[in-house]
């Protein structure tokens, strides 16, 4: 599930052309492309969780061409240790993200979303993360990462405590790049994997206000 940007985009022209540019090259991929780059992401994804043993994973659901595959939640929620919990965003009606528990199930949601139906439990919850796996179209240096320009993520990011949980966003190849144009609002993450880099991770900076 990504941001999804609003009539009220006011992005600097610069990010928007990028946001374009990544944009069209993900609708470019072939079926059997977007296959191969979601296997290889999902591997390595789930080798960090083994690694990291997490109790409580916040991801999301990845549709269209979004990177890790619609079976993502599933093979998450496989690799959690016992008792561990997988958190998923419900979209609010002002952009912000509720979150709920996935018990192997996903609804149809507005906008060609895929939700889970339990509970809520507030957008607070991320703060119980201990992991958080995160949409983007790109990173930058330092971790600066650039949504779809609805800014869900970015007040996701926003609310997390010091010093918070291993935030990781899932990226096609070629989309970690040399600047992303960053605004007041934009917050950066702790690591990217990509199909054929995997896990790569940041120093993490403020951002600042970019042209």
């Amino acid at each position: 599930m990504s941001d999804l940007a609003t009539d009220a985009e006011k992005s600097p022209q610069n990010k928007i052309a990028l946001r374009t540019r990544l944009l069209t090259a993900r609708r470019s991929l072939s079926v059997h492309e977007l296959s191969l780059a979601a296997a290889k992401i999902q591997d390595q994804t789930l080798a960090l969780v083994r690694e990291t043993a997490p109790a409580t994973i916040a991801a999301y659901v990845p549709v269209g061409s979004e990177p890790g595959g619609a079976e993502l939640p599933r093979l998450l929620a496989e690799a959690l240790p016992p008792g561990g919990r997988l958190l998923l965003p419900v979209l609010m009606s002002d952009n912000d993200l509720d979150w709920a528990l996935f018990d192997g199930a996903l609804t149809a949601a507005p906008r060609g979303l895929r939700e889970p139906d339990g509970p809520r439990l507030g957008p607070e919850a991320v703060r119980e993360a201990d992991l958080l796996l995160i949409p983007a179209l790109a990173v930058g240096p330092g971790g600066v990462r650039m949504g779809r320009g609805g800014g869900s993520y970015d007040r996701v990011l926003a609310r997390l405590g010091s010093p918070g949980p291993l935030t990781v966003a899932l990226l096609h190849d070629g989309e970690i790049v040399d600047s992303v144009p960053a605004e007041p609002h934009d917050r950066a993450v702790r690591g990217v994997i990509t199909p054929t880099g995997g896990l790569v991770t940041f120093t993490v900076t403020t951002p600042q206000a970019g042209g």
